[in-house]
């Protein structure tokens, strides 16, 4: 079973990580696809409450306000207390009617400061995305957020 589970993923994380030419020397990891995006919404969003000391997600200001694809997809993390962010603990999930796990296709993007992926394919659309994350005493820090994309001129 393991071993049908690591083809799942590596098979996951080639799909996922679908590289696409957006310039001569710069290359976009596709975020999001056209399928996914087409899918029904989610039915209910779901709040976000944290502990006081619980990690903090920030999204980076470049991802505020309609935005045109690829985007400059950035999150910091901020851990508390003394504790520190365990990366292997990250969860960023598209939230649709069948949620879609992105985290994946961010893996290689991802230290215990947060996720920077210079150039991400999005499509056009309005889009909310889940991200969860542990510290190094067990707190969990989530956050929701919503991403617009507006369509090429």
């Amino acid at each position: 079973m393991n071993g049908w589970r690591c083809i799942a993923t590596w098979v996951g994380l080639a799909v996922g990580l679908s590289i696409v030419p957006s310039g001569s020397h710069a290359a976009s990891v596709v975020l999001i696809t056209t399928e996914e995006a087409r899918l029904a919404p989610a039915r209910q969003l779901a709040s976000s409450r944290g502990i006081f000391r619980a990690p903090r997600i920030e999204v980076g200001e470049q991802l505020s306000g309609p935005v045109h694809s690829p985007i400059h997809f950035k999150l910091i993390f901020r851990a508390f207390g003394g504790s520190s962010i365990d990366p292997g603990s990250v969860s960023v999930t598209y939230l649709k009617s069948t949620d879609v796990d992105l985290t994946p296709r961010i893996r290689p993007f991802l230290t215990s400061g947060g996720i920077e992926i210079p150039e991400a394919e999005v499509p056009p659309g309005n889009h909310v995305i889940k991200v969860s994350v542990h510290d190094s005493d067990g707190r969990e820090g989530t956050t929701q957020f919503s991403l617009t994309v507006n369509p090429a001129d």
